[in-house]
């Protein structure tokens, strides 16, 4: 299982990469691992606002639908669009090409909340 540690990590198994004040959220290695084949994301408008630790979309797969949660709080300013077509790319590629949304985040202080790579990897074992 991939854990990279210059990233953040929700309990809700969501990961945050952030570059400036613009975050980068998808699902764990761990969590699309446990999902399996991914069927379908369901993606937010960009512009609309979250709100950290709820619900910004839902995630399907072949044998189960999961919520997605922000980890942290912003407008969203890109989703990724390629899920669409193809929303195995989560399964292939988490922390890259997998990306879910990308958000500006409005208070930076809550990645301080979010687990570093060693806190991930026990909560997980």
């Amino acid at each position: 299982m991939d854990i990279p540690a210059d990233i953040k990590y929700s309990e809700e198994h969501e990961w945050v990469g952030v570059e400036g004040n613009i975050a980068a959220i998808g699902i764990t290695d761990y969590a699309q691992s446990e999902l399996g084949d991914i069927v379908f994301v369901e993606l937010p408008e960009v512009g609309a606002e979250v709100t950290a630790m709820k619900q910004f979309g839902t995630i399907e797969a072949v044998k189960t639908v999961s919520d997605l949660y922000s980890p942290l709080s912003g407008k969203i300013v890109e989703v990724n669009n390629a899920l669409e077509d193809d929303p195995t790319v989560i399964n292939r590629s988490p922390y890259g090409d997998g990306w879910i949304i990308k958000i500006e985040m409005s208070d930076p202080g809550e990645l301080d909340r979010l687990l570093p790579a060693e806190e991930y990897q026990k909560l997980v074992e």
